[in-house]
C-alpha cells in the first residue's frame, strides 16, 4: 500500500508543498506487533507511479515490493522542481562549478539535516519502524545516488546501508574523496553502487572516477557491492531492473519476506 500526502520543507522551500510517498507492506495492517526496517529514497515522485514520474516512467517499486512480499517500509520524498536548479542544489552535498550549469550551491547538508532530524523523527513516531541504525537505509539515483553516498558517509550513525545508482560523481570529485577519507565509518557499513555501461560516455572521466571512488570505499573497509550494468542507461527503466540487486544488498543477510 502506498499513501501520499503534502509536506513543506521550510528550510529549503518555505511554504511550497511537495509530496511524500509511504509504502507499507500488506502485513502492516494485520501483524500489529511487527516493526519494520525503513528505506528512505530520493526523487519520491519517480519511485512508485508512472503517472507522477517526471518522464512518465517510474521505478515500479510498489510492484516489486508486493510481488516479493518484502517486509520493509519505504519513505520517498519528492524533489525540488524549481527551474533555478532546485533539485541540483538540494541533492548536492557540495557547492560545485560546471561549464554548462555555472555555480551550483550545495544544499545537501540542509536536506539531510531535515531528513534526519525532522522527517525520520516523524516517521518513527507515527509508524511501527525499527528506528535503529542497523535497520535504516537510504537510496537514490543520479544526484540522489550521490546524496545516498553522502548520507551513509556523513550520517553514518543514522544509516548503516545505502544504494547509489548511477551516482553523479562528476560534480565535486575532490570534495567527495575528502569526505570518504575523513568519515567516521562503522565496520558494518554496506554500500551498493552501480553505473550503466551505456551512460559512461555521458561524462568523459566517469570510468576513472567510478573506479577511484570504489577503490576509496574499499580502502575504508566499506562492504561494497559494485557493478557496471551491461547496457545500463541513465533512466528509471534501467534503474528499475537493478532493484533486485540493490534490495538484495540492502537486506542481506536479513530475511526480506515472511
Amino acid at each position: 500500500m502506498v499513501t501520499k500526502w503534502e509536506i513543506t520543507i521550510p528550510e529549503l522551500t518555505g511554504t511550497e508543498t511537495r509530496n511524500i510517498y509511504l509504502y507499507l507492506p500488506e502485513s502492516y495492517e494485520y501483524d500489529l506487533e511487527k516493526r519494520y526496517p525503513v528505506l528512505y529514497m530520493f526523487d519520491g515522485h519517480n519511485v512508485f507511479f508512472d503517472s507522477d514520474a517526471t518522464y512518465g516512467k517510474s521505478w515500479g517499486m510498489k510492484e516489486y515490493m508486493d510481488y516479493t512480499h518484502t517486509q520493509l517500509i519505504i519513505v520517498a520524498v519528492e524533489c525540488n522542481h524549481s527551474p533555478d536548479h532546485g533539485r541540483l542544489k538540494e541533492y548536492s552535498p557540495f557547492t560545485f562549478r560546471d561549464p554548462s550549469l555555472g555555480v551550483i550551491e550545495g544544499w545537501g547538508r540542509m536536506t539531510m539535516n531535515w531528513l534526519v532530524h525532522r522527517l525520520k523523527a516523524d516517521i518513527d513516531q507515527r509508524f511501527r519502524t525499527l528506528p535503529q541504525r542497523e535497520h535504516t537505509f537510504i537510496a537514490g539515483s543520479s544526484m540522489g545516488g550521490l546524496m545516498s553516498l553522502y548520507a551513509v558517509l556523513e550520517y553514518n550513525s543514522v544509516f548503516s546501508r545505502a544504494a547509489a545508482l548511477s551516482p553523479s560523481l562528476w560534480t565535486a570529485p575532490d570534495k567527495l574523496e575528502w569526505l570518504i577519507r575523513r568519515s567516521s565509518l562503522l565496520p558494518d557499513t554496506v554500500i551498493y553502487m552501480d553505473y550503466g555501461s551505456n551512460e559512461m560516455k555521458n561524462h568523459k572521466a566517469m570510468p576513472y572516477q567510478f573506479k577511484k571512488v570504489a577503490s576509496q570505499l574499499l580502502e575504508r573497509h566499506v562492504l561494497l557491492n559494485c557493478r557496471i550494468v551491461p547496457g545500463g542507461e541513465h533512466c528509471e527503466a534501467s534503474w528499475e531492473r537493478q532493484i533486485p540487486f540493490l534490495m538484495g544488498t540492502l537486506l542481506y543477510p536479513f530475511s526480506s519476506a515472511n
